[in-house]
């Protein structure tokens, strides 16, 4: 499926995961609008990027957990580039904790960012993506299939994104619009206070997802894999 010059949403698209699949977009001649909490965040993200591609990706300042501000971005993505093809929620947080000593203000940054900002980016992009029959893909983890302890808010947040993506996919195929999630183990990024290094070379890295993305999108319209698992090959200390 050709997917030059589609129109691409990503929340949380300043580092990690997100920039990942942004890279990947322009690399295959797509325009992409990327999210972040600051201005300073974005203008770093944007900076990265060779000046060909420059003209093909924006920087909106946008919090996931308010529906203005994602109706925000929809509106001047689609003012720039007239429609959208493609939504990638990807914006996430962790916090770790025993039940004991989790938060309350903890466990509900995790759930309104986790979860409920997904809801919020899905309903504010459901006109544009109904539009262009396009393509919701949210980014969980296997923490959304695997508990573990001090893990309550985040897996929580990641089992409830899980079920939140495969039931919107249920409801929304009859407009021609797919829907899947990504749900990957340890990947080399700055989540949870990491700092990426060579260290972390056996870890996915963001370019990999950034690949399963493009893959998932050139797929023929026929076929959907609506939940894909995925972790390192070989996790440190494996023999070969």
């Amino acid at each position: 499926m050709k997917i030059q010059d589609k129109i691409a949403l990503i929340t949380g698209g300043t580092k990690g995961i997100g920039l990942g699949i942004a890279e990947s977009m322009l690399e295959e001649g797509m325009k992409v609008a990327i999210t972040g909490r600051s201005q300073d965040s974005i203008d770093k993200a944007l900076s990265g990027f060779p000046e060909n591609q420059r003209p093909n990706i924006i920087g909106v300042v946008a919090d996931v957990t308010s529906m203005e501000d994602m109706q925000s971005a929809v509106g001047q993505t689609v003012n720039k580039w007239g429609q959208i093809d493609v939504v990638i929620a990807n914006a996430g947080v962790g916090h770790f904790a025993s039940i004991e000593d989790l938060t309350a203000d903890q466990w509900k940054q995790t759930i309104d960012i986790n979860l409920t900002g997904v809801f919020n980016t899905v309903k504010t992009s459901l006109d544009a993506i109904k539009k262009t029959e396009g393509y919701f893909i949210t980014v969980a983890s296997l923490a959304g299939t695997n508990f573990f302890a001090k893990g309550a808010a985040y897996n929580a947040s990641k089992f409830g994104l899980v079920g939140f993506t495969q039931a919107m996919m249920l409801d929304l195929r009859q407009y021609g619009i797919k829907c899947s999630t990504i749900m990957p183990g340890s990947v080399s990024t700055h989540f949870n206070n990491n700092t990426p290094s060579d260290s972390g070379a056996w870890k996915i890295q963001p370019e990999d997802i950034g690949q399963m993305t493009i893959d998932l999108l050139k797929m023929h319209p026929r076929t959907l894999p609506s939940k894909i698992e995925v972790r390192p090959t070989m996790p440190p200390g494996s023999k070969k």
